[in-house]
């Protein structure tokens, strides 16, 4: 991982964190634990979460949560047994890192309607790299847990 350093502050230190900060929420808003996620902060940077419910029309298959810093969030399911995930939808809209309630929303949604509640093209909400970017729509933590929301929709 390159470190990037911008006026006095570690940007990549600050990145992690915040996006961990940010998978945790929603991690939350959809009912897990942060013991669900893992988080790679590789070019492109993305984030896992594994719920514990499956489709409906789908009961064999794991159900996972997957972001990335190109496409945003989608949908994956993935066989019981083992094998390549395989996306059902991606959430698209304005923002790469949507409220954590939107997701949550997503989530249901797709949930009772089934793959065509998001979108089956990927969307493009940047390129990937340059974390700067990103790092002020992130929530700020600290060693006391979170300061403040990145942003007011949160």
């Amino acid at each position: 991982m390159n470190t990037l350093i911008g006026f006095g502050r570690d940007i990549e230190y600050h990145f992690a964190r915040g996006l961990r900060a940010y998978l945790a929420r929603v991690a939350r808003a959809v009912g897990v634990g942060f013991e669900s996620c893992s988080l790679d902060l590789d070019v492109p940077a993305s984030g896992y979460v594994a719920l514990d419910r499956t489709l409906p029309d789908l009961p064999g298959h794991d159900l996972a949560l997957i972001w990335d810093e190109v496409h945003g969030w989608s949908a994956v399911v993935e066989p019981a047994g083992g094998g390549a995930a395989k996306v059902l939808a991606y959430l698209g809209g304005p923002e790469v890192l949507p409220a954590p309630r939107a997701v949550a929303r997503f989530l249901e949604v797709l949930r009772v309607a089934g793959p065509p509640a998001g979108s089956f093209r990927p969307p493009v909400f940047r390129a990937a790299g340059h974390h700067e970017d990103l790092v002020d729509w992130l929530p700020v933590t600290g060693p006391e847990g979170l300061l403040r929301p990145s942003s007011p929709a949160w």
